[in-house]
């Protein structure tokens, strides 16, 4: 058993408030505490018994999707939370502690969501096409579960790159950026855009997090950014391929979707992640600061 030599919240320097970490930790405390129960679906109802067969579908399939995979997230998060606290990082574990609860929240509300909005719907696995279950069902959990054993920085990165840049930074996004096409011009289902805007908050600080530690990984060893890049590489065929089983379906899509708009923002997307961690190469940890003044304006949430 290892004793502790003492703890960071009582050493002369305190924790470190001017870090990312905890100022991310602060926009969870006044940001992340909404309640799914609080949003009204009144009108969603409305919206959803008034809507086309096809219409339907779309919803409940990007719905099955996002809490799949918000569940998948809070199942898998654990073993990376353990990795940082076992370093004695106290300021990233306690924001992790937020990171937990606001995935935690998100399959809440989708689950409520499809309750309270789109009762006797049935068993949704039908929407989990190949792709999506290579990520989702064995990706994840295998990149992530990885951490039990190993908390080297390479485990670290693969681990982060699979989560936060694939699933979080390419998939979520897009799949917001779906919905709100999808719902926002046409002034459908407020509730379920409400509570979309709140995830997209909560996931803007989780995406400013991954490219932290990611970058901080890569600034302390030089084996690190090719893990990355690779892992990175090998997922993105996968990524792609749940936004065409997403949309592929339906000719013409719903609500005027264009299958061409998801690819090119996905790929966008993959790319400024990419950029921004690839910054971190052979810089000292010192100079990092102004990456995360960055990725603080990146989490747009207040």
């Amino acid at each position: 058993m290892t004793e502790r030599s003492g703890f960071a919240s009582t050493a002369a320097a305190g924790l470190d408030y001017d870090g990312l970490p905890l100022r991310l930790f602060r926009k969870a405390k006044r940001l992340g505490v909404w309640n799914p129960d609080d949003i009204d679906l009144g009108r969603d109802v409305e919206d959803w018994r008034a809507m086309s067969d096809e219409e339907r579908d779309l919803i409940l399939r990007l719905t099955a999707l996002f809490a799949g995979g918000e569940e998948s997230v809070t199942l898998d998060l654990l073993p990376l939370i353990a990795a940082i606290a076992a370093e004695g990082r106290v300021d990233e574990e306690i924001y992790l502690a937020s990171f937990l609860w606001e995935e935690a929240k998100h399959v809440d509300f989708f689950a409520s969501f499809l309750a309270r909005v789109a009762p006797g719907v049935g068993d949704l696995h039908r929407y989990h096409g190949p792709s999506y279950r290579r990520v989702f069902y064995e990706e994840l959990p295998a990149a992530l579960g990885a951490l039990r054993d190993d908390h080297s920085r390479a485990a670290q990165a693969r681990a982060s790159a699979t989560y936060n840049m694939i699933v979080e930074g390419v998939l979520a996004e897009t799949r917001y950026h779906g919905y709100f096409q999808a719902l926002e011009r046409t002034g459908l289902m407020p509730g379920l855009r409400e509570g979309i805007g709140h995830l997209k908050r909560d996931e803007s600080r989780h995406l400013a997090y991954g490219v932290y530690l990611l970058s901080r990984l890569v600034a302390e060893g030089a084996e690190v950014w090719p893990v990355v890049e690779a892992r990175m590489e090998e997922l993105l065929p996968f990524a792609l391929g749940v936004i065409d089983e997403t949309l592929s379906p339906y000719d013409p899509i719903p609500f005027g979707l264009v299958a061409e708009d998801f690819t090119d923002f996905a790929l966008a997307q993959y790319q400024a992640r990419v950029s921004r961690i690839e910054r971190a190469r052979g810089r000292p940890l010192a100079e990092l600061g102004d990456l995360a003044d960055d990725l603080e304006d990146d989490a747009t949430a207040g």
